[in-house]
């Protein structure tokens, strides 16, 4: 069967039909790629590199037989593989620029009866679009507040209601601290992240308002995109208050199931700014079961760091909303008056 050449908005409607396959070499799919795709390279690292450096030293017909003469011999197997992946035998491919590469991968599965589409302009085309979608303005809602006052918990629950929300640590796969990476899979990386993220942004309505938990810069090595990062700065920022018993009960939940070892790691990477004696307090709490005491310990140093980020906020775009003492249910139905009060009566 003859292959069909898509662009970016076909691929749109056809990814959520059929698998996707990413031709480039390992290390480029391990850098980013289309989420959901599987990576069979036609050249792997090293091949790449000679064929790269033949094409720069004696032109493209040289680096194009010395392609072949590298994969050749691996066809047979490249078929089998994607034989075995997809029997349905019906698939999108992409290599960086929509090129040679996706274009032998594509005629040698029309050879075995595939019907393949191929992306025009390759990955480079896809991720055009998500770097320019995380950039783009966008009118957000942001949930404030200090470590242990359940921003994310309260964030999922105002998806649950159908609120439009952007979940930037669970894309990054980190929590936002020194203890933020216990637990979570491998982060993604800048690029990546990007891509997750512009995903999400594609499944929302930009006319409406979107909720997003107040972060730094930087959540764990993922970077935001600055554009981005300087909105949220700008935007409304409802700041929510609970208790020091309630955060330390909240944080104790998600935290003091986790190994003792890895909780010490967390208070040893803010030693130098814990100082000596609390972060040796900090730990023999930690060893004794003291759970309360560690995190209190702990919170003295985020509330610090948590007032200096809310001061870089836009003046006169920060609500407080007091929500000590208060169950789920209500605290979600104040939050939607306030996002009222900021947005009027727009509903998702």
């Amino acid at each position: 069967m003859a292959e069909q050449l898509i662009s970016l908005d076909d691929f749109w409607s056809l990814r959520d039909q059929l698998p996707m396959i990413d031709a480039r070499s390992e290390s480029e799919f391990a850098q980013s790629n289309i989420p959901g795709s599987y990576n069979f390279p036609i050249l792997n690292d090293e091949e790449r590199i000679v064929v790269g450096t033949l094409y720069k030293e004696k032109g493209s017909e040289e680096a194009t037989l010395k392609g072949f003469e590298l994969v050749g011999p691996r066809f047979h197997l490249i078929l089998k593989a994607v034989l075995r992946k997809f029997p349905d035998k019906k698939i999108i491919v992409y290599c960086w620029r929509g090129g040679m590469r996706s274009q032998i991968l594509s005629w040698l599965l029309t050879m075995v009866g595939f019907e393949v589409y191929r992306l025009t302009g390759g990955y480079k085309t896809y991720r055009t679009f998500t770097f320019n979608s995380v950039r783009k303005q966008r009118s957000l809602l942001i949930l404030g507040g200090k470590t242990g006052t359940g921003k994310t918990r309260l964030l999922k629950e105002l998806q649950v209601r159908g609120e439009q929300i952007i979940d930037l640590e669970g894309l990054a796969n980190h929590k936002g601290s020194s203890f933020g990476s216990i637990g979570q899979q491998p982060q993604p990386t800048v690029e990546q992240f990007e891509n997750l993220f512009a995903e999400e942004l594609r499944q929302l309505d930009a006319s409406l308002p979107i909720w997003v938990e107040n972060e730094s810069k930087k959540i764990g090595r993922t970077i935001l995109p600055q554009e981005f990062y300087h909105q949220m700065l700008a935007a409304p920022l409802i700041d929510i208050l609970k208790t020091e018993q309630e955060r330390i009960a909240l944080i104790a939940e998600e935290y003091a199931i986790l190994p003792n070892d890895e909780l010490i790691m967390a208070v040893l990477r803010l030693k130098k700014r814990l100082g000596g004696l609390r972060t040796s307090q900090a730990i023999e709490a930690i060893v004794d079961g003291n759970h309360e005491a560690w995190i209190s310990n702990m919170l003295i140093y985020y509330d610090k760091a948590y007032s200096f980020d809310l001061e870089k906020h836009a003046l006169g775009r920060t609500i407080q909303l007091n929500l000590c003492g208060i169950d789920t249910e209500t605290s979600i139905k104040k939050l939607l008056e306030a996002k009222t009060h900021l947005y009027g009566k727009r509903t998702n």
